[in-house]
């Protein structure tokens, strides 16, 4: 496993070691003990699978408090998933990062709690999987704007799909800073390259 710093620190890609032949092929996904290793959590309380027709939009979400770190990856297809920081007092704070994750590349993205998270179906469908270290409180579930003009995301295209829910999502500074969890240093992962 290969684990990849970002220019969004705390923020990880993860490349699994993929063993193939002409029946197929076998990859290791996650390893407490390789996680652990590079600084990221080794716990994780509940997964999450979810299929999404190309031009789906999800995102961007985040959980305050009960703040969630995920490990996120594609069983089938493709997205462009990104992360953005909105720790309060967060030198990144309304940085993202983005990357294609998919079925072919098998790569995975480790996003520590405090971020939001969201991405854009690019192939026909796809099947999105995702590992979190805090489970889902709906009470303290939270959207920003996908479009946001103060993220500047540069998704791969124009047209998305949306919930409702997702398309009234406020700017991120409507949020009350009261809702966003608080920047420590030294509160992202060990990783640094």
């Amino acid at each position: 496993m290969k684990f990849i710093a970002t220019a969004l620190p705390g923020v990880v890609l993860v490349e699994p070691k993929v063993y193939g032949d002409d029946r197929g092929y076998f990859f290791e996904s996650f390893r407490a003990e390789a996680f652990r290793e590079h600084g990221l959590p080794a716990s994780f309380v509940q997964d999450n699978v979810s299929r999404s027709s190309r031009g789906v939009l999800r995102g961007l979400h985040l959980q305050s408090p009960f703040a969630q770190g995920k490990l996120v990856g594609v069983l089938q297809g493709e997205v462009f998933d990104v992360a953005v920081d909105v720790r309060r007092g967060s030198p990144q704070f309304g940085r993202w990062f983005g990357a294609r994750l998919s079925s072919d590349n098998k790569r995975m993205m480790y996003l520590p709690p405090g971020f939001a998270h969201g991405f854009l179906v690019t192939s026909d469908d796809a099947i999105f999987a995702y590992k979190c270290t805090e489970v889902y409180h709906p009470e303290a579930e939270q959207s920003i704007r996908w479009n946001d003009p103060a993220i500047g995301i540069e998704w791969p295209q124009g047209e998305v799909i949306q919930s409702a829910r997702d398309a009234a999502a406020p700017l991120l500074g409507d949020i009350e800073p009261s809702r966003l969890e608080t920047y420590t240093a030294g509160s992202s992962t060990a990783l640094t390259g």
